[in-house]
């Protein structure tokens, strides 16, 4: 059973190596959606490699969620009820779906610093 839901931060930092980051995946079991991979894949073919990019895809493939029209929908309230934190889209529905699922929200992102069931790393 997974006990993290990896935002993008937290694959980034990951991918590039962060020791911070480090056991959050190699001790624990952890999920993320296509929509984080998507954020992931544009950062590292942006600032990396096609290649790199296309790896680090394929290889948190296997750990994505579905996403729900009701997580959708939620994620879509807890935005506008926090909008002055400016959370993306995103962010919104992983942030979501680890409420739902009762995990943490692993995440360096500052508008989450002070949220219940986020695990803030730097």
């Amino acid at each position: 059973m997974a006990e993290y839901f990896y935002d993008t931060y937290a694959l980034i930092e990951y991918v590039n190596a962060n020791k911070n980051f480090k056991k959050y995946f190699q001790e624990h079991i952890g999920i993320t959606s296509r929509l984080n991979l998507m954020e992931l894949y544009y950062v590292m073919l942006k600032d990396i490699s096609k290649e790199k990019a296309e790896t680090a895809y394929d290889s948190f493939l296997p750990i994505t969620e579905d996403i729900e029209d009701e997580t959708i929908k939620k994620a879509m309230q807890l935005r506008l009820k926090e909008k002055a934190k400016k959370i993306s889209y995103v962010d919104a529905i992983g942030y979501q779906i680890a409420l739902e699922k009762n995990i943490k929200f692993l995440t360096g992102d500052r508008q989450f610093k002070e949220m219940k069931n986020v695990e803030f790393i730097k």
